[in-house]
């Protein structure tokens, strides 16, 4: 069945603009003057918000098979679609098995059965030298290769050092497909004296100095440079790394880079003693450190922005200790990464079009998802966000529609709302709601 969105404000490839976007079935098939409306097809009226391409996001922690008790298919999806967010890539890690085989594979996606709201593809990893099992994965599917040089600190997937990233890296250059990194190397993470109060969050942030991420990122861009594979550094968190990835464009190394909500978002400063939900790796650093990352998006060193989204159970979060030695790192965030992002655009006098950029074209390109994800415009998947950019509210847990509803963003003023969102051009979620379509599916 044909339809039209119109709206006043389009973000299209072109720029933000009045528009009518004529849907047949799942695709985009115009963006069409409000002039050239035509008769006798449906229509969406879209004003006065704003309607721009679904979000993709290429750093997503599901968690299943295997460990579905901290997130799944089901409430993932349905969070990306609160979100904005209208397809996700799934990380090799934390499921179990971890997606360094094609059985793995394959496992996960008969896991998914009748459970997406939104669309997915996933990441392979390297681990445990699995070197030989890179390019059939690439031939079932995977969009590329991630791998972790610290300890993950779970079990089911293991760091690499650099002789196996050796061993690996002429199967990834092979595939073409990108080599994404976790990038501290173990050398450069510091040991704590002894009876150090875990409670302080400079605890932490010492233990995992930038130079973790600077000596990791310099390695890996050497190795890029020898064996030419597709380097994507995964969750920067450093600005002082910001010099050697220039200098890298520059010598025309393939190199991309993302940072996350949280990075943009919190400081060191302003994180308090004991409260592990903000615990991640990298760590979060000062706001000066943040306002680097920002200057570096708008330079586009950094390329794009991922919610490494990665719940656990509340229990591995040892709220009631606050130890950021023992709680587990990672930041729920996928409800809330849309208006988190949008608020600091908005505070840096940036615009829609940025947000637009960082969230949905960059990462579709990032993934290879050609001419089918990531933007308004004809030939695309019909997958669009209905959003209020004014609307101001105070996150709850309400908001976040994950398994375990507790995030770091809980008591955080934002600004901008989803209103509605269509994966394929079917309506997921409108006002707060979803409507029960769950017909996701992997993205070829």
């Amino acid at each position: 069945m044909a339809q039209i969105f119109v709206a006043q404000k389009v973000v299209t490839v072109h720029g933000v603009r009045p528009a009518a976007v004529l849907v047949e079935e799942s695709k985009i098939v115009a963006v069409l003057p409000l002039s050239e409306i035509p008769a006798d097809i449906p229509v969406i009226n879209c004003s006065p918000y704003v309607l721009m391409p679904g979000l993709v996001d290429a750093h997503t922690h599901i968690n299943e098979p295997g460990r579905t008790e901290w997130e799944g298919f089901e409430t993932a999806t349905r969070a990306a679609a609160a979100g904005g967010f209208t397809t996700l890539i799934d990380m090799p890690l934390n499921c179990l098995p971890a997606t360094t085989t094609v059985a793995a594979l394959e496992a996960k996606r008969a896991a998914t059965k009748a459970k997406c709201t939104v669309d997915w593809s996933a990441w392979g990893g390297i681990s445990e030298q699995n070197a030989a099992h890179i390019e059939p994965l690439a031939a079932a599917g995977v969009r590329g290769f991630k791998c972790f040089l610290t300890d993950p600190g779970i079990e089911g997937f293991a760091l690499v050092d650099e002789a196996e990233l050796r061993a690996a890296a002429p199967h990834v250059a092979a595939t073409g497909l990108p080599l994404l990194t976790h990038a501290e190397l173990p050398s450069a993470i510091q040991s704590v004296a002894r009876g150090a109060d875990w409670r302080r969050y400079a605890t932490w942030l010492t233990s995992r100095p930038d130079e973790a991420e600077v000596e990791a990122i310099r390695l890996m861009l050497r190795l890029c440079d020898e064996f030419r594979f597709r380097l994507h550094i995964v969750h920067l968190a450093t600005a002082k790394a910001l010099p050697d990835l220039r200098a890298a464009r520059e010598r025309g190394l393939p190199v991309t880079v993302e940072t996350c909500p949280h990075y943009l978002h919190f400081a060191a400063e302003s994180i308090p003693d004991g409260s592990t939900l903000h615990k991640c790796a990298p760590p979060i650093r000062n706001a000066e450190n943040r306002e680097a990352l920002w200057q570096a998006l708008q330079e586009g060193v950094i390329d794009l922005i991922a919610t490494d989204h990665s719940p656990c159970p509340p229990s591995w979060k040892h709220l009631e200790t606050g130890s950021f030695q023992t709680a587990w790192g990672g930041i729920a965030s996928l409800a809330v990464a849309l208006p988190v992002v949008w608020t600091g655009i908005c505070q840096r006098g940036l615009t829609i079009s940025d947000l637009v950029r960082w969230m949905s074209q960059r990462p579709s390109g990032l993934v290879g998802f050609g001419h089918r994800k990531g933007a308004i415009a004809e030939g695309y998947d019909a997958d669009l966000v209905l959003f209020d950019p004014d609307r101001r509210f105070e996150v709850t847990s309400q908001e976040l529609h994950t398994r375990h509803l507790v995030s770091p963003y809980i008591g955080e003023i934002l600004r901008g709302k989803v209103i509605a969102t269509w994966v394929r051009g079917q309506e997921v979620f409108r006002d707060g709601a979803f409507t029960g379509v769950r017909e996701g599916q992997e993205v070829p």
